[in-house]
């Protein structure tokens, strides 16, 4: 494992960072009303690399109110939807044109390879757009026949309207900036709503030039608003708003919490995509160099900075010793270093107080008992860099098991048979995703059906698609992201009946 070597800032996101990055509300960017600016700071370096308006609740206020108006007044919700269509399908195409200057934004934001950036999250992204745009022309509903046994003799024409919810607040993480904030304004633009959205404080970059791409494929005053800000008083501000329909919040599950004890003023509607703890199983016979290069892939993938992360490695006994080996042999041969250099295959953590987390869950581990056979503690010198890690001993009862660490952390421990290991992967508060690798199809569809999560990988891990629905079980959250599902998260149906 190489150590981290510092890169410049590319030259051309200079232009774009020579000035205080401001709030969109109402199609205007605007200083935020206090005139406070917060700090962005490059992961890899601990160096300020911008300044954005730190926007609080007089801005979530105006912000609520440009959207209400676009949304109760138009045009966006008096457009055909072929025409909204256009729109969303153009922002695709302008994420594409500018996908160098999103991935570089991401890696100076967030810190993950530039490489990765432009090849996942920012490919992610365009093709969000492009298959909601698909479906903003397919919101349908229903005739009803009825038979009402009171009113014999009656006829009545029923049927059902697919409407938007209104006005949405959208609070997005760091973890994957752009691509999260596609997640989100693809399907509630599609169905017709109006948004404020609060990217997350430590990367909003990406989602103001996403503001600007909006803007410019047409986007009408009004329908995005971006309010840059803290949670604490940004995000609870939209949380908490009585003109705001519907939240959806991506994010820890501990603010999840809060986000729907601040929804109860006006009971609006609640999705969360939340945390998670991953169970990832080996079996004896499944194809070893595959699985341990997605093992390795499923933790140490975006700093292990991933929900879905397979953070709990199960391996069956006869091949533990060779799979963990394999792993941690991955994890010590890994170059960490800038996003920036072309070699690097993990960057640093998102920030500081990340950086602190994930140090102390190791440090924790290691006393309980575990003992690491790759990494075990951070890189010395600039930036947030900690090294991806393999421990083994851990035990249920540890803080390292139980616990998301939302780092490149996983524990490694053996299982006897198929008696055990659903009680094992099952054993945990979050429902997000679980992988299995196994060349017995009887057996993965087994597991598939019988283990609590939204996702099940079978010999494969973080497979994403914007067809494929994405959400959890447990404490893991409400409702689903991508697919026609997430559509449900924006629309409400209104039920008419006629008497003939």
């Amino acid at each position: 494992m190489s150590t981290p070597t510092k890169s410049p800032i590319p030259k051309s996101l200079q232009p774009f960072l020579s000035g205080p990055k401001k709030l969109l509300i109402n199609g205007q960017w605007v200083a935020a009303k206090s005139g406070k600016t917060f700090d962005v700071f490059d992961p890899a370096t601990d160096q300020v690399v911008a300044q954005v308006a730190e926007g609080d609740a007089a801005d979530v206020e105006l912000a609520v109110a440009a959207a209400r108006k676009a949304f109760d007044d138009g045009p966006w919700t008096k457009m055909t939807a072929s025409q909204r269509s256009q729109i969303i399908w153009k922002i695709g195409d302008l994420i594409e044109q500018n996908a160098d200057q999103l991935a570089q934004l991401e890696t100076l934001d967030n810190g993950k390879p530039v490489g990765v950036a432009k090849a996942a999250d920012v490919a992610l992204a365009a093709d969000m757009f492009r298959y909601m745009a698909g479906w903003a022309t397919k919101i349908e509903g229903n005739t009803i026949p009825l038979n009402v046994p009171y009113a014999p003799g009656a006829q009545f024409h029923a049927y059902t309207l697919r409407e938007p919810v209104g006005v949405v607040g959208q609070i997005i993480p760091w973890n994957f900036p752009l691509l999260m904030g596609a997640w989100k304004l693809g399907p509630a633009l599609a169905v017709g709503c109006t948004i404020i959205l609060k990217p997350a404080e430590q990367t909003p970059l990406s989602a103001i030039r996403l503001g600007e791409l909006c803007l410019e494929a047409g986007l009408p005053d009004g329908v995005l608003n971006i309010v840059t800000g803290f949670g604490e008083t940004a995000g609870a501000a939209i949380a908490g708003h009585d003109g705001v329909d519907k939240v959806a919040f991506t994010g820890s599950t501990e603010v999840g919490k809060l986000i729907v004890n601040a929804a109860t003023g006006n009971l609006k509607k609640v999705t969360l995509e939340l945390g998670g703890k991953s169970p990832n199983v080996v079996y004896d016979d499944a194809d070893l160099e595959t699985a341990i290069a997605g093992a390795a892939d499923a933790i140490f993938f975006n700093q292990g900075q991933v929900c879905s992360a397979g953070s709990r490695l199960f391996v069956q006994q006869g091949v533990y010793e060779e799979v963990v080996a394999g792993v941690s042999e991955i994890a010590r041969n890994m170059k960490v270093g800038n996003g920036f250099d072309a070699s690097t295959q993990m960057g640093p953590l998102v920030s500081r107080e990340q950086h602190e987390r994930v140090t102390g869950y190791l440090k924790a581990g290691l006393e309980a008992g575990a003992i690491a056979s790759a990494g075990g503690g951070p890189i010395e010198g600039d930036g947030y860099f900690v090294q991806p890690t393999v421990l083994k001993n851990a035990t249920a009862e540890m803080s390292v098991v139980r616990e998301e660490i939302f780092g490149p952390v996983v524990t490694a421990m053996p299982f006897k048979d198929d008696s055990e290991i659903i009680g094992h992967a099952n054993d945990t508060s979050y429902g997000l995703a679980a992988g299995i690798w196994t060349r017995d199809i009887s057996k993965a569809h087994k597991f598939a059906k019988s283990v609590k999560a939204g996702t099940v990988w079978v010999n494969c891990y973080s497979i994403f698609d914007a067809a494929l629905p994405f959400g959890g079980y447990k404490q893991s959250g409400w409702g689903r992201e991508m697919g026609h599902a997430a559509l449900e998260n924006y629309l409400q149906t209104k039920s008419v009946c006629v008497n003939l």
